[in-house]
């Protein structure tokens, strides 16, 4: 892909199980990480109840105003997995039950195991691409350029494999990070000067606590290394100038 083509994606967590704190969302981190080594910028996370007029109001938002749209959870056998349901309704597509996916569910159950609430796992809107599940089974499905995936994390993460060669990104998001004994407030100034001379890197400050020390990590991130590595010089040298002690995480 060439280069400066931009790739964004928006994260759709469905569940009222995340929402009520039952349950801590990975998924974001999981995802967010895969699709910036593979060159696709997450714009933005949203987090929605399983309601079926809602995920249809923001599905249609969301994949309108982004290359691609990953949702999570509410692709299940129980009575409130209606993701699927709702896909369909925001595509405007029949919901039916999927033969190959079908075929794939019988074969991995014993007989008789394949009752009519695992039978509602491949059920999804007609015509979806499979999204082959080498945990449990169970697929995820896409429909154009919206992805659902389950909402476990491990099932999560065995499947972004295969979605590998179904996502084109951009170049890479490279980052870079520096640790400094330091405080925000006393590094602001500067690295705001630093950020303005370098509008093609994103410059993030996060405070940590670790090992009964107090800092700043400064995260450098761009598609371009060079320019990665000057915004770091220049960092190091106001570091260096205020005296301020880099450290080791």
């Amino acid at each position: 892909m060439s280069k400066n083509i931009k790739v964004n994606a928006a994260i759709l967590i469905i569940g009222n199980e995340i929402l009520s704190g039952r349950t801590q969302d990975t998924n974001t981190s999981t995802l967010a990480t895969w699709l910036n080594s593979i060159g696709v910028k997450v714009n933005e996370v949203r987090i929605i109840p399983d309601q079926e007029d809602i995920i249809v109001q923001t599905l249609n938002i969301l994949r309108k105003s982004n290359n691609y749209v990953f949702t999570t959870g509410g692709i299940g056998p129980t009575h409130d997995d209606i993701t699927a349901q709702s896909v369909a309704k925001a595509f405007g597509l029949k919901y039916e039950l999927h033969k190959e996916g079908y075929k794939i569910l019988e074969a991995y159950y014993q007989p008789g195991e394949f009752n009519e609430g695992r039978q509602k796992m491949i059920w999804m809107p007609e015509n979806a691409d499979l999204i082959l599940n080498p945990t449990s089974g169970a697929p995820g499905f896409s429909v154009e350029n919206v992805f659902c995936l389950p909402g476990v994390p491990s099932i999560l993460k065995s499947m972004l494999g295969g979605l590998k060669n179904k996502i084109v990104g951009g170049d890479p998001i490279l980052s870079h990070t520096i640790s400094l004994k330091t405080v925000e407030s006393e590094i602001a100034n500067s690295l705001t000067k630093v950020q303005e001379q370098n509008k093609d890197v994103e410059i993030g400050s996060y405070p940590f606590f670790h090992a009964g020390k107090l800092g700043v990590s400064i995260v450098l991130r761009s598609e371009d290394q060079s320019k990665i590595d000057q915004c770091n010089s220049q960092i190091l040298k106001f570091v260096d100038d205020k005296k301020i002690e880099v450290v080791d995480r």
